[in-house]
């Protein structure tokens, strides 16, 4: 008989333009070698040049989607993308409770999208109000970029002790695990992802690639931690897999459009 694969469940919003959200988390779990499942949040009208519309799901029907798959078919992991709004965030978690993702139970991988690749805020300020007192004290492992980081914190960052003082912050909302993503440290020749479970900071240092085909790279970042945490990975081992995973992702990026092309999981089946 055919071995059913892992499975991981993302929470979170398509991209039509099928660079970033969902579509972005299901071919890099597919490249990981997961099957991936879906709670769709948001539908958006974006291409290569930005997002022009938003219709939010109803937020029970979120929440059901959630039950729904996780009571069936079962998963390894679970993340989140894009939450939409607190009505959304509310709905959810109980959810989650009621399946056993997050809390220490099936790992939950809480990627706060809340800032556009500008640095323009995207949720209202009672939604992540939500994601800081809800989807936070229930995560296995936060992922903010910087600008999301000064969302929820405060706390910009301009250097690699800044970065630290972001960590500690972050922490301090209960998730078990943090990982304070350097990209945008924009003078640091590296790029230096830093990981703090309360006590102890990991190092993940990379190159910083000249290109600007970056979109959906927070997204794949998440999904290959996700992925590695479904397989059965410690904390730290998922995400120095994701580390390399989308280093090598940002590597191979695509034009796509006439605006910000994609990073690129085809390394992996390239392979």
């Amino acid at each position: 008989m055919t071995r059913t694969p892992p499975r991981a469940l993302t929470i979170a919003g398509s991209d039509s333009g099928g660079g970033a959200g969902i579509q972005a988390d299901l071919r890099t779990l597919f490249a990981c070698g997961v099957h991936g499942c879906v709670a769709l949040t948001a539908v958006t009208v974006q291409n290569s040049l930005g997002v022009t519309g938003v219709s939010e799901i109803p937020a029970d029907v979120v929440a059901a989607q959630v039950v729904s798959v996780a009571e069936d078919i079962g998963v390894q992991a679970a993340k989140t993308g894009m939450l939409a709004s607190a009505r959304i965030i509310e709905a959810v978690a109980p959810a989650l409770d009621r399946v056993g993702i997050g809390s220490g139970k099936i790992p939950f991988v809480v990627d706060p999208v809340s800032a556009s690749m500008h640095g323009n805020q995207l949720l209202a300020d009672n939604a992540l109000d939500a994601l800081r007192g809800l989807m936070f004290p229930r995560a296995t492992l936060v992922t903010p970029n910087l600008d999301e980081v000064e969302l929820i914190t405060g706390i910009e960052v301009r250097d690699r002790e800044d970065q630290r003082v972001a960590a500690k912050a972050l922490h301090a909302l209960g998730p078990e695990w943090v990982l304070v993503k350097g990209g945008h440290m924009w003078d640091d020749p590296e790029c230096l992802d830093l990981l703090y479970d309360g006590s102890e900071f990991i190092e993940l240092p990379g190159p910083r690639y000249d290109t600007g085909n970056t979109h959906g790279s927070g997204d794949t970042l998440a999904s290959s931690i996700s992925a590695a945490l479904a397989h059965g990975a410690s904390v730290p081992e998922a995400v120095r897999f994701g580390k390399d995973f989308i280093t090598r992702s940002v590597e191979t990026a695509y034009p796509l459009g006439a605006g910000v092309g994609p990073v690129s999981p085809f390394w992996k089946l390239d392979r």
